[in-house]
């Protein structure tokens, strides 16, 4: 526990106490002296967390309708998921991303838990048009009790679609797709065999014409599933292509770049636990649907939104 300080000094206090308990834990199962126990390093820990304080940053939320408190009659807004959706191209990347963006805000899987999905987890609903997905485990279930989630009519019509035009029918549900482009190339006109050079007469080939080649294309999908942390940036390539499309109009490049140092793949969880918080769902209610066994990250991620619509808040509306 020597470099105890020094990791501190550039660490978070949550990744901090997250190390503790791991060295604690690996001392306890060789029979060792637990030195986590000892006054120095409590005392050393209680000043980290005085000089950088204990709360976490958290990932900006990708909210359905964006920024809004009335999710059923206001209008969609700022960076919000229904315009990234809408905004996804019909070829192979498109139509993987509409599909992974849909099902990870529908179920608010971390970014671990979205990449381990699978096709044969998707199941029957009673709704027709809907579907229920099996999570064997999640970081809340490390014992593996499993839970389920449920999978809207939007998101079941974008999982198809790229299904089908990916041709899988079972394994790792969301992988890579390799795109390859090749440039267009004009028509070469033949040249005469007798105007090459003794040294270009090796190869008469080369004399023959080449007719133009238009650009092309071509896709492949992995065998595999996506790495967790390539979720982040999936999400941040969606949003730039949106932007460029013209579908966030509230937003300036500025704003731009300013949510995408927020983005995460930890920001779908984050923008159904506050839509639901906002469609006036308790708390009970969100842990149930988020998997959480605290409600210390249902708090958190509703801070602010709590600070709005709590008393205080709605007494300033009222007083305008």
């Amino acid at each position: 526990m020597r470099n105890l300080q020094p990791f501190g000094a550039r660490a978070q206090p949550q990744l901090i106490g997250k190390n503790k308990a791991s060295i604690a834990r690996l001392h306890q199962l060789l029979g060792l002296i637990d030195p986590t126990t000892a006054p120095l390093v409590k005392l050393t820990l209680a000043a980290i967390r005085k000089e950088k304080g204990v709360a976490q940053r958290q990932a900006a939320p990708l909210r359905f309708k964006g920024p809004i408190s009335d999710i059923e009659r206001d209008l969609a807004r700022g960076l919000n998921l229904r315009a990234l959706l809408e905004s996804c191209d019909v070829d192979l990347v498109g139509l993987r991303d509409r599909a992974l963006l849909s099902l990870a805000y529908d179920t608010g899987l971390r970014a671990s838990e979205l990449v381990a999905v699978e096709v044969g987890h998707i199941l029957p609903a009673i709704d027709a048009d809907a579907r229920l997905l099996a999570i064997p485990r999640s970081k809340s279930d490390s014992e593996g009790e499993g839970a389920t989630a449920f999978l809207s009519p939007r998101t079941v019509r974008a999982v198809k679609a790229w299904l089908d035009a990916a041709e899988i029918s079972e394994g790792a549900l969301f992988r890579r797709v390799f795109v390859r482009r090749y440039k267009a190339r004009a028509r070469v006109p033949g040249r005469d065999l007798t105007t090459l050079s003794g040294r270009e007469a090796y190869d008469w080939r080369k004399a023959l014409p080449k007719p133009a080649v238009a650009a092309r294309t071509e896709y492949s999908i992995g065998d595999t599933a996506l790495h967790p942390g390539s979720i982040g940036p999936i999400w941040r390539a969606i949003i730039r292509r949106a932007f460029e499309k013209g579908a966030l109009p509230d937003l300036t490049r500025d704003d731009l770049e300013h949510w995408l140092k927020r983005i995460s793949g930890h920001s779908t969880r984050v923008g159904l636990n506050q839509d639901l918080f906002a469609s006036g769902e308790d708390f009970a209610g969100i842990m149930d649907a988020l998997r959480w066994k605290s409600p210390r990250m249902p708090l958190a991620y509703n801070r602010n939104l709590a600070a709005e619509n709590g008393a205080a808040g709605r007494l300033m509306k009222k007083l305008g």
